[in-house]
């Protein structure tokens, strides 16, 4: 993912930062991690009740965070030191259109939630001893992502990235192979967001809605595919090999408080050596992506590979996708359940061939 689209928390930002730093770091063999394992079972729908009930609430100055999520069609809440809550429906009552549902802990201090829902317009309001929290704005029932405005118009910038150079690599790389990954399997799908006015800028970047990945990446991707259609799921595309210039787009277009989130042209990206690929899963039966614990190019919390809130068919979701990919040697990013590398990233140099100069026809 390029950026941030929606508002970080302070302290977010700030582990976020830190943590970039304490990777880069490491050495790669120990930033690596191992294969997730498999999810087991997936657990039932959320209950009804529970519609519309899961979120991150803050305080009002958001430097505390508190989660509600679903777990075995139970409602918890995870307060700021991880300790979850079960949280215990006290009953509801009704005024004209108005319907108040009300959940406590059972504990000497309980936290006590009083949800009210106008029509369709629900709001949330947690009690404690410290005051009232609220929704946080990323965290709104179905998502609610921000466009981000750009520095300077987009056609002065990719002007300049189109005539600019990546940066020198003095060292031996393997030959690039890319491969278009739509024709590898009839089960791989396309949703590539920098094609459309539906991504962080709110305008079209890349020409053409294709996706591609160096070919040893490619069959590692249809491999994991494989293993997931048992269960009923295909794989949808955001992103593959992503051109240098691209990424100088982001880059330029970013915002100064926004560039930890986007790669640096001057080091390059994993997606700029085709093997970083974005994704996600969809029902083979209904062709619907399905539903996870956060969006797609999201910057926050639920971004997180191993973010606690949500449903538990949210999480199983995530999580089954993980351990797919993670079988066939891709290793999830640590800040987002979407992006996979491919084990031998290192081994391709940047590139910066635009995909209409891509000939596929000889692959």
């Amino acid at each position: 993912m390029p950026l941030a689209r929606s508002r970080p928390l302070p302290l977010f930002r700030l582990a976020a930062a830190l943590l970039v730093v304490l990777v880069a770091l490491l050495p790669s063999s120990l930033a690596q991690t191992s294969p997730a394992p498999f999810p087991g079972p997936a657990p039932a729908n959320l209950p009804q009740d529970l519609i519309g009930k899961t979120g991150d609430f803050g305080n009002q100055a958001e430097t505390d965070v508190i989660v509600l999520l679903e777990l075995s069609k139970h409602l918890y809440l995870r307060d700021s030191a991880g300790t979850e809550h079960l949280l215990n429906a006290l009953g509801f009552s009704r005024e004209g259109e108005q319907t108040s549902f009300t959940y406590a802990s059972n504990e000497a201090d309980p936290w006590v939630l009083a949800f009210r829902q106008h029509k369709t317009d629900p709001i949330w309001e947690i009690v404690s001893q410290v005051g009232p929290y609220h929704r946080l704005p990323y965290s709104v029932p179905g998502g609610n992502v921000s466009i981000v405005k750009p520095t300077r118009p987009i056609a002065e910038i990719r002007s300049e990235a189109l005539a600019a150079r990546p940066p020198e690599e003095k060292r031996t790389y393997r030959n690039s192979d890319l491969v278009e990954l739509a024709k590898l399997d009839p089960a791989i799908h396309l949703d590539i967001r920098y094609a459309t006015a539906n991504d962080f800028l709110g305008r079209a970047v890349y020409t053409q809605a294709r996706a591609f990945l160096q070919r040893p990446a490619a069959e590692a991707l249809v491999r994991a595919l494989h293993r997931l259609q048992p269960y009923g799921y295909g794989l949808l595309i955001h992103d593959g090999y992503r051109p240098w210039y691209v990424t100088k787009i982001f880059w330029e277009a970013t915002p100064a408080d926004g560039k930890i989130f986007v790669a640096d042209p001057a080091q390059g990206s994993r997606h700029n050596r085709g093997c970083a690929v974005d994704l996600t899963l969809y029902d083979l039966k209904t062709d619907e992506p399905v539903d996870m614990t956060g969006l797609y190019d999201e910057m926050s919390p639920r971004s997180f590979p191993d973010y606690p809130g949500g449903t538990s068919l949210q999480r199983w979701h995530r999580d089954l996708l993980r351990w797919a990919m993670e079988s066939e040697d891709f290793t999830v990013y640590e800040y987002e359940w979407w992006h996979f590398d491919y084990k031998d990233w290192r081994e391709y140099a940047i590139g910066n061939i635009p995909f209409e100069k891509l000939d596929m026809g000889k692959k």
